[in-house]
């Protein structure tokens, strides 16, 4: 015979309280004396209290469930991100429910679309490298459902956004590779369109004349997927010509692998000849060799903050001011920029 699941009442009725006392004290409501509240919380995980989070969620109107709109779920550091945004959902009894757009603004528009039609109860979103019109985001912003974006956002819109300071990152990579020595540097990037790729380009524009080098257009060069290939077609021809880089910032690590590769089978060292630094810290700059230093992104704090973001949008009775959360990332050295 199946068990009956266990229900705030049946706690209640144990410990000669009210219901609303009950439901209070699991919620950890300070207006319940510690004590009660203490008393409470053992009782019902005794008796292996789960909450009916469906029965719920038709109580509040609300379905639990937070949405994730991303690119890709294979790149590293979207596993991050997606890891805290976890541990926060699933700590305050949140589902997350995750959907990709495969760089594809059509499929991103149809997938959040999509989205706001199951009923969730606000929605995490980085766009993709092809966004442009942002109508399908606009609609969540006209029904009032919570919204922030992270990591690659829109400007145009009336939303909370969490993006670590690309500018401030691509300065400090630039600056390190200036202060091992390196007098020429080259920058591998993204689309050039993308707002984040234009961040860390300034950056390392600025470190360069504050450092009083020059910028050589030459020596800017642009991709589309910032993936490994990409990183050897576009610096190949960086390491055959008479002028030669003795740095190089790649705005992506597999681009700066790419790199690397290039750099060895011109018969040249890393870092002596050629000083490498990636970004994004992927574990195989880790284990690459020689290893690659790199801007760690923060994936992980940056998911738990945009998460406790959208909650407290969700759980407020009250419209909060749209904010704009930036994240100061942190650059790891290895093997690849160790020349002093």
């Amino acid at each position: 015979m199946k068990r009956e699941q266990v229900t705030i009442k049946d706690i209640a009725i144990e410990l000669g309280v009210s219901i609303s006392t009950v439901s209070r004290a699991l919620s950890n409501n300070p207006l319940v004396k510690p004590e009660t509240r203490e008393a409470i919380q053992k009782l019902a995980k005794e008796m292996n209290y789960h909450p009916n989070f469906t029965a719920l969620s038709l109580r509040q109107r609300k379905t639990r469930t937070i949405g994730l709109l991303i690119p890709q779920v294979v790149h590293e550091f979207f596993a991050q991100v997606i890891r805290g945004i976890e541990d926060v959902a699933y700590k305050q009894g949140y589902n997350v429910l995750i959907s990709t757009s495969n760089e594809s603004y059509d499929r991103e528009a149809r997938n959040a679309e999509e989205l706001l039609n199951g009923r969730i109860d606000g929605l995490l979103a980085c766009i993709t490298k092809e966004t442009s019109s942002i109508d399908h985001f606009e609609e969540y912003v006209s029904r009032e459902v919570p919204l922030v974006f992270f990591d690659c956002v829109p400007d145009d819109i009336l939303s909370d956004k969490i993006v670590i300071d690309d500018m401030d990152a691509g300065f400090k990579a630039t600056e390190h590779l200036i202060k091992q020595g390196c007098t020429r540097i080259a920058f591998i990037g993204g689309p050039k369109a993308l707002n984040t790729n234009q961040e860390r380009l300034l950056g390392f524009e600025n470190a360069l004349k504050a450092y009083g080098l020059p910028v050589d257009k030459k020596m800017i060069l642009h991709g589309t997927s910032g993936k490994y290939e990409e990183g050897l077609e576009l610096s190949r021809a960086l390491f055959s010509g008479d002028i030669i880089p003795n740095g190089v910032f790649a705005a992506t690590d597999m681009l700066g692998i790419g790199a690397i590769k290039n750099v060895k089978e011109a018969g040249l060292q890393v870092p002596t000849d050629v000083a490498v630094i990636g970004f994004s810290n992927w574990e195989i700059g880790a284990i690459y060799e020689p290893g690659l230093s790199t801007i760690d992104q923060r994936g992980y704090e940056l998911g738990k903050i945009a998460t406790n973001r959208l909650l407290d949008r969700i759980h407020s009775d009250h419209q909060l001011p749209v904010t704009t959360k930036v994240i100061k990332t942190t650059l790891i050295q290895r093997g690849s920029t160790s020349r002093l």
